[in-house]
């Protein structure tokens, strides 16, 4: 795809949390790209910074986050130069977010029906009265039933599923260029699960959104994912077409989450762990941080500074001094 399809692209990003107890170094220098029509994976276990890269984006970082380094470029425009009435324009108009918990996305004390129709009014010339229309209309168009009903209740007379389609409606209302999806599927059930993957794979069929997918889900990356990003300590260590990833893992990190994974041929198998834990984020070694945790690790791996992303195939990169040579 030529480069006038990137719509988002993630360039050296590093955000710190200045702390009482030390700085946390929560993202160290994630390179990413989105082109249009297209879906990234990102996973990592829990503290890897997927989140906070993602936060990063829409230059929503908390308290006391702060961007540090890095540019941010969408739609060829320099999100870090945006302040104040363009970055809230930027926010829902061209990226949008689907939070982790839809339950606490949602405001708990205003009908679900305003809070679709105020994204509206936000962002466009519309009266109060064509903009609940409109709102309707947005939650039938993302499968709840009865959407009028809907739209007068508030969030705590919804179930989780139908929260996580209310935040996928107000996330897609104005068919942003890109669409972050932080665990979208988290605590829901197998088959609301299928029917919020089926609505993200509609957006990128009818209106070609780039799209973010976070998940500690190895399944619905393979099933969604165009490329995967593998983050761990703050950093993308192995990235590539995501057939590429899954037949050959070249980063012992990739390899282990992937031989973690319950196989329906071995069922006698016990389940396989990564030992030992991921590392402080306050204090990050200036080498490799997966060396504690590696079976593969040499001793250039702990006298040399932390690898950075180097091609190992096609459309494949992996920042290791001792990749991995197995197919699966």
């Amino acid at each position: 795809m030529s480069d006038n399809q990137v719509v988002l692209k993630v360039e050296d990003l590093t955000t710190h949390f200045f702390t009482r107890e030390g700085v946390v170094k929560a993202v160290n220098g994630v390179n990413l790209t989105l082109k249009r029509g297209r879906v990234v994976g990102m996973v990592g276990e829990s503290g890897s910074g997927k989140s906070i890269t993602a936060l990063s984006i829409l230059r929503l970082v908390p308290y006391p986050g702060r961007i540090v380094r890095g540019s941010i470029s969408l739609n060829g425009r320099d999100v870090m130069a945006l302040e104040g009435e363009d970055l809230r324009r930027m926010r829902g108009r061209e990226v949008s977010i689907i939070f982790q918990d839809p339950t606490s996305g949602l405001n708990p004390v205003i009908p679900i029906g305003a809070q679709v129709a105020e994204l509206l009014t936000a962002h466009l010339p519309l009266s109060r009265r064509e903009a609940a229309r409109q709102a309707t209309a947005i939650l039938a168009q993302v499968g709840l039933p009865d959407p009028d009903r809907v739209a007068s209740q508030y969030p705590f007379q919804l179930s989780g599923g139908m929260c996580q389609r209310v935040m996928i409606g107000i996330a897609t209302a104005l068919n942003p260029s890109v669409l972050i999806a932080d665990e979208p599927t988290s605590a829901l059930d197998v088959t609301v699960q299928a029917q919020i993957l089926q609505q993200l794979r509609n957006m990128k069929r009818d209106y070609q959104t780039a799209i973010l997918l976070i998940t500690h889900d190895m399944g619905v990356i393979a099933q969604m994912a165009d490329e995967v990003a593998v983050m761990y300590a703050g950093s993308v260590v192995e990235y590539g077409d995501v057939r590429e990833v899954f037949r050959s893992p070249t980063h012992p990190y990739t390899w282990a989450l992937l031989n973690a994974l319950p196989r329906l041929d071995a069922y006698d198998q016990e389940l396989r762990t990564i030992p030992g834990a991921p590392p402080n984020p306050i204090n990050l070694p200036d080498e490799c941080p997966f060396i504690p945790r590696c079976n593969k690790a040499r001793t250039v791996c702990r006298t040399s500074p932390r690898p950075l992303l180097a091609e190992c195939g096609p459309n494949h990169w992996v920042a290791c001094y001792n990749p991995v040579i197995h197919e699966w």
